[in-house]
């Protein structure tokens, strides 16, 4: 069943973290922090939501790279439960996909908990001074990927961002796969 999260809390301050990457490195969100914005996408490996748009997902991280928004990819599911999103297969899909982004393990959840996650794919992307202007979808894909030409909602929302500091006003919940969470 989909799960979605909430809309935009305009102005929320970005959690700082450390977390270890798949390319062996500590990341901290200041490493992160893009001159034009930052994104933190939380994402997994076995998610079929993710898994339909992940090469969409990798374009435009890496096109936002390019107007400098810094871009980061966290997988925070429960190991235990699904093995698929352990470090060593977050590596592979690091690898398979060309992530020209960090992506990062947050094996105890407190990054997830501190922006409040809901789903794989959540997109938050923030403003120079680490505030939220966007809390929508990639685009208008689903469990299947939408077609070709579907709007770059995601993109073009930070592109606005990158320009002036703003996200659009009006914003469509990304939709996903919840939060593996680990028993209390």
């Amino acid at each position: 069943m989909a799960v979605y999260p909430p809309i935009c809390d305009f102005g929320w301050k970005a959690p700082d973290f450390t977390l270890p990457g798949t390319d062996g490195r500590n990341w901290s969100l200041k490493d992160i922090a893009g001159p034009n914005g930052t994104l933190i996408m939380f994402i997994c490996n076995h998610c079929p939501y993710v898994q339909s748009v992940i090469d969409r997902i990798v374009r435009d991280a890496a096109a936002l790279q390019t107007l400098g928004i810094g871009v980061a990819a966290i997988s925070s599911n429960d190991v235990i439960a699904y093995p698929q999103d352990g470090f060593g297969h977050m590596q592979q899909e690091a690898l398979k996909h060309g992530f020209t982004f960090p992506y990062l393990f947050d094996e105890n959840q407190s990054v997830a908990k501190a922006y409040n996650a809901i789903c794989t794919p959540d997109f938050f992307g923030f403003n120079t001074d680490l505030e939220l202007q966007y809390r929508g979808r990639l685009d208008a894909s689903g469990r299947q990927a939408a077609g070709p030409d579907v709007k770059r909602e995601l993109f073009e929302a930070m592109k606005a961002v990158a320009e002036t500091g703003m996200g659009p006003e009006h914003q469509i919940a990304s939709m996903g796969c919840s939060i593996k969470w680990k028993a209390a």
